[in-house]
C-alpha cells in the first residue's frame, strides 16, 4: 500500500471495479477514487441511470458528475458472453468489487462472489442492497425514500402535528456508501496483512437503523416510539429553530452553562431558577413553554443581531442557510471545498470536493467524470498487457 508521507492518495495502488447505479454504490466508489484508487465504473450499454438526471449541462448530468469524478468508464452488456468475459477479467485484475444490484443478479451472470473467490481468494466483494443478501425482504427493491419509511426515519421527521416526511438529503444512500467504504477499507487492511478477502453485505435498511442509535435506544429504554419534534430535541432545550424579527435561526444551548448565558442575553436571568427550566431534562419536558417565552424576545431583534450576540458568548447557533448561502459561506471558501470540474463535453462546472485533509492536504480531483464507455480502449489494452 502507498504509505508516502503526506500523500493524499493512500489508496493509489488499489483497483476497484464498480458495478453500480445512481447513488449508494457510486458514492462508495467515489470515496475510494478521491483517495487515489483506480475505480473502473462498469456501466450497462445505456449507462448509469443517474446520467439522465437533471440538471443537464451541455448534455451531461451534473448529478452524475458529483458522484463519479476520478473514475474511468467502460460499458458492457453482462449478458453477452464476450462482455461478460471482459468483466470477469477486470475483476480478476482488481482488489475490490462494489455492486448494488438485487441479491442474486451477479451470481446469475456468473460474476458473484462465489464464482470468483476460488481463483481470487484475496478479492474483497461488497454488495449493497435495499435489505441485505438474505431474509424475507431480500428480493425486494428499495430507494432512499422507501427505506426511510420502512426503517422508521420518516416517523421522527417533520413537525409534531404534521405528516411524516423524508429527510431532504438522501441520507440512506450516502450512509450505506459510507458503511460500505469503511467495511471494504477494514477488510483491505486485513488482506494487506496477509489475510483473505471476503464478501461484505451492506443492507440499506440495516444501515438506516444503525445510524438511528439514539432513536432505537430510546425505544429500548422506554418502550415508547420516538416522536416527530420538528427541529427540537427530545432531551435538550433550548435546542430548536426560533423566530426572530426578519427570519429564523437555530440555537443549541445544550448544557446548563450555555442556558445561563441565554438567560442573561435575553434579559431574563430569573429563567435560570424557574422550576420548569432548572435542568436539561426539565427544559426538554417544558420546551414548548420555553420556546414561547424566548421567541417573545427573539422577535424584537434581527437574526444577524442574535447570531452576533450568541456567537460572541460561545453559544452554538446558526442561520438556516439555503444551499446558495451554505456554499458561499466563508468557511467553505477558505477550506476550498468547492472546486472546478471539467465535464467530458469540455464544459466547466463546480463540485463539492472531498472535505477531508491528510496532513493538511486535500485529496485531489485528478479527472472529471467519465463519458459513457470513455475509457474502453485503454482498459481493454491494459487487460491485454497484464
Amino acid at each position: 500500500m502507498n504509505r508516502t508521507t503526506g500523500s493524499t492518495r493512500p489508496l493509489g495502488d488499489v483497483r476497484v471495479i464498480e458495478f453500480c447505479n445512481v447513488a449508494a454504490g457510486p458514492f462508495c466508489g467515489l470515496l475510494f477514487a478521491d483517495f487515489g484508487a483506480d475505480v473502473v465504473k462498469v456501466e450497462p450499454r445505456q449507462g448509469d441511470a443517474l446520467r439522465q438526471w437533471p440538471p443537464i449541462t451541455g448534455g451531461f448530468s451534473e448529478n452524475f458528475a458529483s458522484l463519479n469524478r476520478n473514475k474511468r468508464s467502460i460499458a458492457l452488456n453482462l449478458k453477452d458472453a464476450a462482455d461478460n468475459d471482459v468483466a470477469r477479467r477486470l475483476i480478476q485484475s482488481a482488489d475490490v468489487v462494489i455492486e448494488n444490484n438485487r441479491p442474486g443478479v451477479m451470481a446469475r451472470l456468473g460474476l458473484g462472489y462465489e464464482d470468483l473467490a476460488e481463483t481470487h481468494p484475496k478479492l474483497i466483494y461488497c454488495s449493497l442492497s435495499a435489505f441485505g443478501q438474505s431474509g424475507p425482504r431480500a428480493q425486494q427493491g428499495g430507494f432512499d425514500v422507501t427505506i426511510q419509511a420502512i426503517a422508521g426515519i420518516m416517523s421522527v421527521t417533520g413537525e409534531p402535528d404534521g405528516a411524516p416526511v423524508k429527510c431532504g438529503v438522501p441520507l440512506v444512500d450516502f450512509a450505506a456508501g459510507l458503511y460500505a467504504a469503511f467495511a471494504v477499507s477494514s477488510l483491505l487492511a486485513g488482506v494487506r496483512a496477509g489475510g483473505p478477502g471476503g464478501h461484505i453485505d451492506v443492507p440499506m435498511m440495516g444501515v438506516s437503523m444503525a445510524i438511528a442509535a439514539l432513536q432505537t435506544s430510546e425505544f429500548f429504554g422506554t418502550g415508547k416510539n420516538p416522536r416527530k419534534l420538528g427541529a427540537a430535541h427530545p432531551r435538550n432545550a433550548p435546542y430548536d429553530l426560533f423566530r426572530a424579527q426578519d427570519g429564523n435561526f437555530v440555537l443549541a444551548a445544550g448544557n446548563n452553562k450555555l442556558w445561563q448565558i441565554v438567560c442573561e442575553e435575553v434579559g431574563q436571568p430569573a429563567l435560570a431558577s424557574d422550576p420548569r427550566f432548572l435542568t436539561t431534562s426539565d427544559r426538554a419536558a417544558n420546551q414548548t413553554a420555553l420556546k414561547e417565552i424566548l421567541e417573545k424576545v427573539f422577535i424584537t431583534r434581527t437574526v444577524a443581531d442574535w447570531l452576533e450576540t450568541f456567537e460572541a458568548r460561545g453559544v452554538p447557533c446558526g442561520p438556516t442557510n439555503t444551499y446558495a448561502e451554505a456554499l458561499s459561506d466563508a468557511q467553505v471558501v477558505e477550506r476550498g471545498w468547492v472546486q472546478p470540474l471539467t465535464l467530458p463535453n469540455g464544459a466547466t462546472t463546480r463540485t463539492f470536493a472531498s472535505p477531508l485533509r491528510i496532513n493538511g492536504a486535500a485529496p485531489s480531483i485528478r479527472r472529471g467524470p467519465p463519458a459513457l464507455d470513455g475509457q474502453r480502449a485503454e482498459l481493454l489494452n491494459e487487460l491485454q498487457t497484464r
